[in-house]
């Protein structure tokens, strides 16, 4: 980070409310820890930090690690962003934490939809992109590294265009900035910018997000693990295809938070980040997979005068 921390090379995501219980959340989460993950990526809209804090209770507690071992992420839920400090507090009772070590706004704008909606789903009070609308629920974000109830703060799902505004009007600087690239979307560009400007470029959806909510799905979506590159790698180095993509995104800068509650992918994501490195040649190869192919566009988030979702992204 740029106040000379570090941060682990991988965390564990914990986005699994549309396909997942809370116990196996909980249970996920536990498991990682103890086989040492660090890092854990929350969320309020994922709503399972409760089952988050548990996990982490359980392995202070039992001796696997120590508060200070662990990073642990949440995000302000956009129908927050006027209500900053009780919804933070109200994160850190959930997840039974005296401290956030990074508390990042999870959507530049405060446009809602309810769990498990379709994409037809809009919120009718949706508004477009305003620094100084955002400037506010920054400020308030900032008031809580003073007050000590949060390390950090970033940013999430921030373009190019958006983070510069920000940049020129705040007091602390985001320390990382969520957004997602995977071997079909690469959102080179943007990593480049936040590498240039000492924000880590923290990676969501790493494997391409094959969970991923219905509401996200279009036929034209492209499957990284079906990816030629990616299938070959794989058979040289003996793992399955979205190992590879976890391997890639580490070794190419960006720090993956991919999401699983099976063991034995927990075991194979730490393990990539520690193991074979890709191939100078391969890592070239890799970004011939590049398809331009956004998973998570945020239709939901649409507002009425909108052209589409790509004007959530510009």
């Amino acid at each position: 980070m740029y106040n000379g921390k570090k941060l682990p090379m991988i965390g564990l995501g914990t986005f699994g409310s549309d396909h997942m219980s809370n116990d196996n959340i909980q249970k996920a989460v536990k498991y990682s820890i103890e086989s040492g993950y660090r890092l854990i990526d929350c969320a309020r809209v994922y709503y399972n930090e409760g089952s988050v804090g548990k996990a982490i209770k359980a392995c202070i507690k039992e001796g696997t690690v120590t508060r200070k071992d662990l990073l642990v992420i949440s995000k302000l839920a956009n129908q927050d962003h006027s209500n900053v400090e009780f919804a933070c507090k109200r994160t850190l009772k959930d997840l039974q934490l005296d401290y956030l070590d990074i508390y990042m706004i999870h959507w530049p704008m405060p446009n809602c939809h309810p769990p498990g909606c379709g994409v037809d789903s809009l919120d009718p009070d949706a508004v477009p992109w305003s620094i100084d609308r955002y400037i506010k629920t920054w400020n308030a974000m900032e008031a809580l590294v003073k007050k000590g109830l949060v390390k950090q703060i970033a940013c999430s799902n921030m373009s190019i265009s958006k983070l510069k505004d920000l940049l020129k009007v705040c007091k602390i600087k985001p320390v990382a900035n969520e957004f997602e690239a995977h071997p079909c979307f690469q959102n080179t560009k943007l990593m480049n910018f936040c590498v240039k400007n000492d924000i880590l470029p923290i990676a969501y959806c790493p494997i391409g997000s094959p969970n991923r909510p219905g509401r996200d799905r279009t036929d034209e979506d492209e499957v990284d693990v079906e990816e030629p590159v990616v299938k070959r790698i794989a058979e040289r180095l003996n793992i399955h295809p979205a190992t590879v993509c976890v391997k890639w995104a580490a070794q190419r800068g960006t720090i993956p938070i991919p999401m699983s509650a099976n063991p034995r992918n927990i075991l194979a994501n730490i393990e990539s980040v520690c193991s074979d490195p890709l191939t100078k040649k391969e890592m070239r190869d890799m970004k011939t997979c590049e398809k331009n192919s956004r998973l998570i566009k945020g239709q939901v988030f649409m507002w009425v005068g909108s052209n589409g979702w790509q004007d959530l992204w510009k």
